[in-house]
């Protein structure tokens, strides 16, 4: 995943710099198919999830964590049945970290990419 940082330059001004982030294929969480990951510095340690399908089953969120959706359409399903989607964009705060949790699938086109955020 590529990525443009604004540097400092040593006469104080600044300048582009190229830079890429490694995406591996790692699982996520039990009930979860494997996404590509890719590890960005932060003080939250958040991670770039980029997937072709995004379909689980039932399942808690690893760890309590914002999700920000950034390319394609996911439904996620509570334990009462209710839906909501959610597109480029939106937010979650993914707070089910024990219990049944929830569903995710995939709407329409992959790929499904989305930045996770711990709190």
């Amino acid at each position: 995943m590529r990525y443009t940082r604004i540097a400092r330059t040593e006469d104080g001004g600044s300048a582009f710099e190229d830079g890429q982030i490694a995406l591996e294929h790692r699982h996520v969480a039990d009930g979860v198919p494997a996404m590509a990951v890719g590890m960005m510095q932060s003080g939250g340690g958040a991670q770039f999830l980029r997937s072709a399908a995004f379909d689980s089953t039932s399942h808690p969120a690893p760890r309590e964590q914002w999700v920000v959706m950034l390319r394609g359409m996911i439904e996620v399903t509570v334990s009462d049945g209710s839906r909501r989607r959610f597109g480029p964009g939106d937010l979650v705060l993914a707070a089910d970290t024990t219990g049944m949790g929830h569903v995710t699938t995939g709407v329409g086109d992959p790929p499904y990419e989305a930045l996770f955020i711990p709190v």
